[in-house]
């Protein structure tokens, strides 16, 4: 029996159909294969999970140095709080100057590398060190964010300015500038759409960063000291020498958070890298 004239055949929204199913299906199937973006989800969402059953069953405005439970609860969101702002920051601003110096070339550019360059070279503990200690009498855990942020730029210019300088030469690109297209344009609505897989990878990069260098500025004292985050903790665990007591009740807890915590980026990061890079992906 044939098709009257004139009416819509419905194969058509059928093949529609059967094609975002399809893409929905793949999709499941590569987010199966990649075990280290599995990981690192189950890790992070184990951690939240714990966060908010705890605030629950204890009540963290009563913490303390020593009560454990709260300061844990209370403390893991913290920080990655302040790994989030000073992530967000240093791979905002690197995008920007990134896009800024590859992109449009001559003396920005030139001005953006060199001072990437010396950058890297200037021991970045130590002066996060020296700015931590000029502003510690007023800390606040957002403050210690913006400190640790300072030099958090640095690096990501320096990657995504060089993968930038690839995408430049792209054929879509060239196509997007010879039609007349601005370079906000060309930037935003070109380039910026295929670097969001490498962005997010970058972001969580950053983000590990930061804690780390968080937690080392909090260890030697110099965050802020009434505010419960992991490395005040580690702090007050020095200070009181619990790990010479062994008072493995107070020390351990921490430790354990910031391995789950730092596997849990570890895994993100690899599986947002791998769903970057199509060198890296495995086939069915």
């Amino acid at each position: 029996m044939g098709i009257a004239v004139g009416q819509a055949a419905p194969t058509v929204e059928l093949s529609r159909g059967n094609q975002f199913g399809d893409q929905a299906r793949s999709g499941f199937r590569y987010l199966g294969r990649n075990r280290q973006l599995i990981l690192g989800l189950v890790l992070l969402g184990a951690l939240l999970l714990f966060v908010v059953i705890g605030n629950f069953v204890y009540d963290v405005s009563h913490y303390r140095p020593l009560s454990v439970p709260q300061g844990m609860i209370a403390g893991t969101p913290l920080t990655l709080f302040m790994g989030l702002l000073a992530g967000f920051l240093g791979v905002a601003i690197g995008t920007l100057l990134a896009f800024a110096g590859a992109y449009y070339g001559g003396w920005l550019d030139a001005l953006v590398r060199g001072i990437v360059d010396i950058g890297l070279t200037i021991p970045t503990f130590l002066v996060l060190i020296i700015v931590a200690i000029s502003i510690h009498s007023a800390m606040t855990v957002p403050q210690m964010a913006l400190v640790v942020a300072a030099l958090a730029w640095l690096w990501p210019t320096r990657t995504i300015r060089a993968q930038v300088l690839t995408m430049r030469e792209r054929t879509y690109v060239h196509v997007a500038r010879m039609s007349g297209a601005s370079g906000i344009k060309i930037i935003l609505l070109e380039m910026m759409p295929n670097l969001l897989p490498y962005l997010a990878a970058s972001l969580v990069g950053a983000v590990a960063a930061a804690i780390l260098a968080s937690l080392g500025l909090e260890a030697l004292g110099l965050g802020a000291v009434d505010s419960p985050t992991i490395g005040m903790t580690i702090y007050w665990v020095i200070f009181y020498g619990a790990l010479l007591q062994g008072m493995w009740w107070w020390f351990l807890p921490p430790i354990v958070v910031v391995v789950l915590l730092f596997m849990g980026l570890f895994g993100l990061s690899a599986g947002l890298d791998e769903w970057a890079n199509p060198r890296l992906r495995k086939t069915v």
